[in-house]
């Protein structure tokens, strides 16, 4: 239960969080916010200041921000609907921007007690497995791997397993940027002779750690939320290539069981500092799907608002016509329908999958 109640806080004040970005575009732009409202259902507390109504709600589930004319057409000339197309697209992405900045900000609160930063650096090659002139030597630092920058530890032996069997690399050798152009890593089993097979490229990886001060720890921060991002796009793009599953996604359900496993395991949380950690990590990178998430170009997103305001922008250009505002509604209709039977759907698998150990 105790995991339900912080799931359903980490929840609500992400979401809350969110709207509160739409609020204060809003207000910077010149629309008219009829209620910013934290939580959800009955209000527990309500006040005005100015035209807009502020409420504190019973539900800690979320929250709203309701602007004037969003979803009807409003004389008013303060509306969202009569303002200029760069204010809306300013207004409905800054949700998702402010929910990337709570993913920082939790980063760099928990970077701040750090006196270094561990780096990847390769070892050496394993023995048997014909890598000895692979280009790469003992003590380079990986910059990038197969392409993709090395942002923070961990990133180049994720992108090495998932990269083919010839691989570009960019390391630092005493200081020096150096590139390693095509090299032939293919994987290679291994048996330890009691029919346990291993699948290894026949590398080693150290690490070192560097000494780090107070703007390195905002940098790496920001570098952490960065690859949390592209994490959300590689897993967005396993999705569709079929390379993961419905089974392979979590909601809340999942997530809450995640919290549990995590607290219990006395590896990952031997201490209740530790397992604060844990679930602070946990809120950053929900803090930052969230906004990846919201900003996809599909129907009852914030990304599927902006979608149609480009392209009303260039059939207008194009034609002098744009789509009616009714059957945009329409179409945000069904996306929001289809994304309820996704998250009833992901709930499902993880209430099987909790039931199926």
């Amino acid at each position: 239960m105790l995991y339900i109640i912080i799931a359903i806080l980490i929840f609500g004040i992400l979401v809350a969080t969110h709207e509160l970005g739409h609020f204060v575009a809003a207000k910077l732009s010149g629309v008219r916010v009829n209620e910013f409202a934290v939580g959800m259902g009955p209000a527990l507390l309500k006040w005005g200041r100015g035209e807009t109504r502020y409420s504190l709600r019973i539900l800690p589930i979320g929250g709203f921000c309701a602007l004037e004319g969003e979803d009807d057409d409003s004389a008013d000339p303060r509306s969202f609907g009569r303002a200029s197309w760069w204010k809306k697209i300013v207004i409905l992405c800054a949700g998702a921007f402010m929910n990337f900045v709570t993913g920082v900000v939790i980063m760099a609160v928990l970077y701040a007690p750090a006196v270094g930063i561990r780096a990847e650096v390769y070892g050496g090659p394993l023995e048997g497995y014909n890598t000895e002139n692979c280009g790469l030597l003992a003590g380079d630092r990986f910059l990038s791997v197969d392409g993709h920058r090395v942002l923070v530890y961990g990133n180049a032996r994720f992108f090495l397993d998932r990269a083919g069997e010839t691989i570009d690399f960019v390391v630092e050798r005493d200081g020096q940027r150096v590139e390693l152009k095509g090299v032939h890593l293919p994987y290679q089993e291994r048996t330890d002779g009691e029919g346990n097979y291993t699948r290894l490229r026949g590398l080693t990886m150290t690490s070192t750690v560097d000494p780090i001060n107070f703007p390195g720890k905002l940098g790496y921060a920001w570098k952490t939320s960065i690859d949390l991002v592209r994490t959300v796009w590689i897993s967005l793009g396993d999705l569709v290539t079929g390379a993961v599953g419905l089974r392979d996604l979590s909601g809340p359900v999942g997530i809450v069981d995640m919290m549990g496993q995590v607290a219990a395991n006395p590896e990952l949380s031997p201490t209740p500092l530790d397992v604060a950690r844990n679930f602070a990590e946990l809120a950053a990178l929900i803090a930052v799907n969230l906004a990846v998430m919201n900003l996809l170009p599909l129907p009852a997103l914030d990304g599927g608002r902006v979608f149609f305001l480009v392209l009303n922008g260039v059939l207008y250009g194009l034609f002098r016509k744009k789509i009616d505002a009714k059957y945009e509604g329409y179409v945000h209709l069904a996306g929001l329908a289809a994304l309820m039977c996704l998250m009833l759907a992901v709930t499902l698998s993880d209430v099987g999958k909790l039931f199926g150990r």
